[in-house]
């Protein structure tokens, strides 16, 4: 048997506010298939759903020299160039950082940057962070945001990630248990703990903190942070989209399940790592991949080492698996030229607009096995990539849940994947209500990106 599904207080919150309104509701007859357990990726809101207005999601990037210069700075200084970053100039100060899964401590030398206030264009629920950087050997960073509620209250500074693309310094780590009351982070995710009241994060800062080895020169240098806000309203259905684009992206087919039972250290292959496999997929269609010396740790019997590199590069040792979002988008970035964002799209039209420009997207979503024409299973929780559309529309999707790469390529019915992707609540197994993601997607992309891209982008929110 698999994995079961690992509760977190992500899950356990959203249990306590869906089952009070299970009863209020027909549950589905069909039932989820015990092959695909996934740890499901919860939105704390109500369960009553409504229209979903115009203006969903907030996205702020800070990725040019003068962004850089703009915010306060202790240590860090802006570097400008073909790809302006920020770096360490000299230290502002030394910190013990004791690892909680290592249990070592080490001293560090640090440096920070603190963003301007950005104010939310849309008022949000829900906020996730990305970050893409170059973190050598002695080296890692950590992202926190603080904000103000719509009351006018602040919140704390939350940590939203520990992280080096290596795991030889420190483990990258979410942090749980931060909560004020009014908001939690789970897992890599803000959200407000009751969207019912009415209560919206309106505005944030954010603060980079860069650690490297105390008495040497090396530096950590970030080339892009920034947060997707959203007030996706809770909804079972979304509007149809008219098909408008057949084309398919020639993407590499990878599956997931030919790893079971590999590196159990790293959640054990298989039905947990469809995050890492589908972004190695994208990687390798933008023509990067692991050198021969990168994938030397690698057991030689296993095939497609570089799934296996992959899931311990995205790996979150809080999470215990390879599902963190902003950890994907960051491994992505840590080949060279490509760009990562976690985001929100609002329709298959949105997706059509990437697609178009060359651009495949990872996307997040949960169903029944009978929500899904040609799946084979039921989950509550995965990732695929969308790689192209029919000429009827229907969705062309690399599906890493299949038993062979040869059978990755899938189609599905245009109408099913709109619905179980861009929704907030669906019925499980049991007839209860449940989380859906609203439209979370992984995009990468070049960091000089041609001129039909960065419209595409711009299109779809994404700077």
């Amino acid at each position: 048997m698999p994995r079961a599904e690992q509760p977190s207080r992500r899950t356990v919150l959203t249990a306590a506010v869906v089952a009070a309104a299970a009863g209020a509701v027909s549950p589905a007859v069909a039932a989820d298939s015990p092959e695909h357990p996934a740890k499901a990726r919860s939105k704390a809101s109500s369960a009553v759903p409504s229209k979903a207005p115009s203006g969903l999601v907030d996205n702020r990037a800070w990725v040019s020299y003068a962004d850089w210069r703009g915010g306060t700075v202790k240590g860090a200084r802006a570097v400008p160039g073909v790809r302006p970053g920020l770096m360490i100039a000299t230290s502002a100060g030394t910190r013990t950082y004791t690892d909680p899964h290592t249990n070592k401590t080490a001293l560090w030398e640090y440096a920070t940057w603190t963003s301007t206030v950005h104010k939310l264009a849309v008022p949000a629920t829900e906020a996730v962070a990305s970050w893409n950087a170059d973190t050598p050997a002695g080296t890692w960073l950590q992202v926190e945001l603080t904000g103000t509620y719509s009351d006018g209250t602040d919140t704390p500074w939350y940590v939203l990630g520990r992280w080096a693309a290596g795991d030889q310094d420190i483990k990258r780590t979410s942090v749980d248990d931060q909560s004020d009351g009014k908001s939690s982070i789970w897992t890599d995710t803000f959200s407000i703990d009751d969207a019912a009241s009415g209560l919206r994060l309106v505005s944030y800062r954010l603060r980079l903190t860069l650690y490297r080895t105390p008495g040497t020169k090396v530096t950590p240098t970030v080339w892009r942070l920034g947060v997707m806000g959203s007030d996706v309203p809770d909804r079972f259905t979304v509007p149809a989209s008219t098909p408008g684009l057949a084309q398919e992206l020639k993407v590499p087919r990878y599956s997931q399940e030919t790893h079971a039972g590999q590196y159990p250290q790293y959640d054990n292959g298989g039905e947990a790592w469809c995050s890492p496999t589908s972004s190695q997929m994208i990687v390798e269609y933008w023509g990067r991949k692991p050198t021969a010396d990168q994938l030397a740790w690698v057991d030689p019997d296993f095939t497609d080492p570089q799934v296996c590199h992959a899931a311990r590069y995205t790996y979150d040792y809080q999470y215990a698996g390879c599902g963190n979002w902003p950890f994907n988008s960051a491994y992505a970035a840590t080949y060279k030229d490509l760009q990562g964002v976690v985001t929100r799209l609002g329709s298959l039209t949105e997706l059509e607009t990437l697609i178009a420009a060359g651009i495949p997207a990872i996307t997040s979503q949960s169903f029944l096995k009978s929500e899904l024409t040609g799946a084979g299973y039921g989950t509550s929780g995965h990732l695929m990539t969308v790689i192209g559309f029919t000429a009827d529309g229907d969705v062309i999707a690399n599906d890493p849940a299949s038993p062979s790469n040869s059978a990755v390529r899938r189609v599905y019915q245009r109408r099913e994947f709109e619905n179980i992707w861009l929704r907030t609540k669906r019925y499980n197994a049991a007839g209860n209500v449940a989380s859906g993601t609203g439209g979370v997607c992984y995009l990468y992309f070049p960091a000089h990106p041609s001129a039909r891209q960065l419209a595409a982008l711009a299109a779809v929110g994404v700077r």
